[in-house]
This record gives structure tokens, C-alpha cells and sequence, in this order.
């Protein structure tokens, strides 16, 4: 057909440069057909063969799966070794803190990003001290608490190692009624900023109930980490309104230093309680007492039960640690805005709070964490810091981090059983299914 479309062309010639053109053009295509029969060959031919063997370390040239698109598209490397955000977490048991033998009495819980400051690491926690455990809403008084983080002051602990830690006391207190935090103050993070130091936290006026935790976010300000701390008594980030997803609750602020401004994160609750949802936004400001603007496209984390945030490269990483369908995922925004999946993972910390070395230098060369504590609240009535080791790290490699699993023993598991009620509704269900036999 191709010939033929050229010699129709070709009529209106004389007949020798007729002859002569075409003879000219095909001397000039063959190699051409040639060459394009031979490249489909090999693409044929490739296209024939099996997945490689040896996975290649960029997205190969060949047609891919939605899954194998999503390994190499989806992630920071192709397998879980490469992956600088795939990690697994080891936890170790801190000392110097007493839990007046773990009666529900004394809580620590909610730990803020740790700092560094003339050779001592700086951490600072929600601290409950109460004459019994908490009993709920319904039951709780001006002396008795609620829930675990009711009736709460902000406390530090230092530290040369980040193993051995010596309680220092209260930082933030109680401020007398009607202040935001009169009834508690819970859930700090720090910001160093301009040679100041910042404590923001959940300022509660009411004490926690079945309906939420209606809380706005409050500061104290101090020029060292060891206080005094004053507080400011204003309301830093404002709830929404009370149709909007933060509308009833703002909690666990984490502040970060981006691009010369102060990126301020934190959780919100909605959707009601019987099916609740808990998201992520951010609020930036250019002062650490605001104005704080709510970026317009919060929440820019679909999933998360509490804040735990970095400098990675240019942009920022965030646990994603429970709640929501993308729970236990470690997420990457090159903007701090728009986060995707950088890797899945397991057995995460809980209300982590890393050290951050580059938390507040504004870097565009985030170089990632490796170390922090958090907190675990299945204890009776209480709750108990610990410490977290990971390799989310640029600058180190730890090869056991980087394991696919954790291995629990077959208790871990039964713990996790069928409630009572479900195993006598199994009970009968197969009782009716014996009769119909």
C-alpha cells in the first residue's frame, strides 16, 4: 500500500523521473521499514518474557501490573531494604520515671519531639497525679478525673543518653479559672524559634466526655527549656465551626519550622462518635503566637490518631500510626501539604514524639529520625512513656530495621479474641446449623 500510494502520487511525472524517484525513495525507506520491523521484533519479543528475575532498581520499560506500577511509582524504592521511609520499630523500658506501682494513680503519657540543649535531651509529657484513677465522665469531680489525661499538668525530664531520664517537674500548671486549660493541660510539643522556646498544648475547659474533647490549642513561652514558662492564656489555633471537621476539637499540636514559617499540625475528631474519624490538618504562621491561618485544603492527612512529623529532603514525613484507611503507613509531601504513602509498616509508636535534630532549622534537606519516645495506655487506668528506635534516617543504615515483619508469640494474638458476645451468637448460629443437618 505504501508503494502504491507513491507511484499514484507520481503520475502527473514523466515517466523516466518517474522511475527514477521511486527507485530514490525506496533506497531510502528500506533501512527505515527495516529498522521499525526489527524494533517490534524486540518489543515482541520482550513483551513474551517473564518479569524479570533480578528486580530492576527503576520501573522497567515494559507493560506492569496496577501492582508493580504502584511498587515503583507508589514508594521511595522499590523494596523495603532500599526504602529510606520503610522502617520496623524496636521499643526499650525508661528509667527514672515512677508510676506508684502502676495503680492508675500517676500517668505520663503524650510525649513532646526531644531536644538537644547543652548536652541534655529535653522531653516534655502530660503528667496526672490524682488520689484515685480516672472513672469516666459521668463520675468525675473537680478532684477526680475523667479520663487518663483529665486534671493534667505538663511536666519535662532530661536526659544524656535517652535511656536514663531524671524527672524535673511541672513546666506548665493549671491556669485558675476561666483561662483555656483550667480543667487540664495535656498533649505539649516545642518549638525553639528565634532563641525562644514554645510550648503549645490542649487547653481543656471542660473536662473530657463521651461527646469529645473540646479543646482549643494554648502556649507558654520561656527563654530556656528548663522555664520559667509563662504562659499565654490566649487560644492559638480556634476550634472550626461546628460543621466543620475540626469543629470540636483541636488537638496535638506539632510545630515544625518550614520554609522560614512555622508549620503548626494537629488532629481533629469527626463524624460522630459512633463512627468516628480522625484526620490531620495544619495552621502557619509567621510568629509562634499567630495569627495561625488554616491552610484551605486541611485535612491534609486522611488517617492518624496523633502528630508525629519531620524534615525529609525538601519536603516533610509524617507516622501515620492508627486510625483510618491509611493507618500504619509512613507518608511523604515534598510541599508539607499533600502527603502520599511512602511505605507500609507495623507495630508503630504510639503518640510518638521523635528527636528531631532539624525540627526547627528550616532546612530543605530534611535528614530524617532514628530515635523518640511515646507512650502506651494499656495499662490499668494509666499510661507509660517508652523509648522507640527506627531507621527513618538519610544519614545511617541499620539493616535489622529494615526486616519485612514482627514475630509475636501465639498469646500476643489470643489476647486479641472474640468478645463474649460474639462467641455466643457462634455458639447458637452453629447450634442452628446442627439441627438443619
Amino acid at each position: 500500500m505504501f508503494w502504491k500510494s507513491i507511484e499514484m502520487r507520481s503520475v502527473d511525472l514523466h515517466p523516466v523521473c518517474t522511475h527514477k524517484v521511486l527507485k530514490r525513495i525506496r533506497s531510502l525507506c528500506v533501512p527505515v521499514v527495516i529498522a521499525a520491523h526489527l524494533l517490534f521484533v524486540s518489543i515482541a519479543c520482550a513483551q513474551q518474557q517473564g518479569f524479570p528475575y533480578k528486580l530492576p532498581s527503576t520501573e522497567p520499560n515494559r507493560p506492569l501490573s496496577a501492582a508493580m506500577k504502584r511498587n515503583y511509582r507508589n514508594n521511595l524504592a522499590p523494596t523495603p531494604e532500599q526504602n529510606e521511609l520503610y522502617s520496623l520499630f524496636k521499643y526499650t523500658e525508661l528509667e527514672g520515671f515512677d508510676y506508684n506501682g502502676h495503680d492508675g494513680t500517676v500517668t505520663r503519657r503524650d510525649p513532646s519531639k526531644v531536644i538537644l540543649h547543652d548536652v541534655r535531651y529535653y522531653v516534655w509529657y502530660t503528667r496526672r497525679a490524682t488520689e484515685v484513677p480516672p472513672v469516666g465522665p459521668d463520675n468525675a469531680t473537680a478532684k477526680i478525673p475523667a479520663r487518663d489525661w483529665d486534671l493534667s499538668e505538663i511536666w519535662y525530664a532530661t536526659s544524656k543518653d535517652g535511656f536514663r531520664w531524671q524527672e524535673q517537674g511541672v513546666a506548665v500548671k493549671r491556669p485558675p479559672r476561666p483561662n483555656a486549660g483550667w480543667r487540664s493541660v495535656s498533649t505539649p510539643d516545642i518549638l525553639v524559634w528565634k532563641g525562644k522556646y514554645y510550648l503549645y498544648y490542649q487547653a481543656f475547659s471542660v473536662h473530657p466526655s463521651s461527646a469529645g474533647d473540646n479543646c482549643p490549642v494554648s502556649v507558654a513561652v520561656s527563654e530556656s527549656p528548663d522555664g520559667p514558662w509563662q504562659a499565654v492564656n490566649q487560644v492559638v489555633i480556634p476550634n472550626g465551626d461546628p460543621d466543620e471537621w475540626d469543629g470540636y476539637s483541636i488537638h496535638d499540636p506539632y510545630p515544625l519550622v518550614y520554609k522560614d514559617q512555622i508549620y503548626l499540625y494537629y488532629k481533629s475528631d469527626c463524624n460522630g462518635k459512633d463512627d468516628i474519624i480522625r484526620m490531620q490538618g495544619v495552621a502557619i504562621a509567621d510568629n509562634p503566637l499567630g495569627p495561625f491561618e488554616k491552610h484551605p485544603l486541611n485535612p491534609v492527612l486522611n488517617s492518624g490518631h496523633e502528630t508525629t512529623l519531620f524534615p525529609f529532603k525538601q519536603g516533610i514525613a509524617a507516622l501515620v500510626i492508627k486510625d483510618g484507611n491509611e493507618h500504619f503507613t509512613v507518608q511523604y509531601a515534598p510541599d508539607g501539604i499533600n502527603f502520599e504513602i511512602a511505605a507500609i509498616t507495623e507495630l508503630m509508636p504510639v503518640a510518638a514524639g521523635p528527636y528531631v535534630p532539624d525540627a526547627f532549622a528550616g532546612t530543605e534537606d530534611g535528614r530524617g529520625i532514628t530515635w523518640g519516645l511515646c507512650h502506651n495506655t494499656h495499662l490499668p487506668g494509666h499510661s507509660i512513656l517508652m523509648r522507640f528506635d527506627c531507621d527513618l534516617s538519610r544519614d545511617v543504615h541499620y539493616p535489622e530495621m529494615k526486616r519485612h515483619h514482627v514475630r509475636l508469640k501465639p498469646e500476643h494474638y489470643y489476647r486479641h479474641g472474640l468478645t463474649s458476645d460474639r462467641l455466643r451468637q457462634l455458639k447458637t448460629e452453629n447450634t442452628d446449623v446442627s439441627r438443619e443437618e
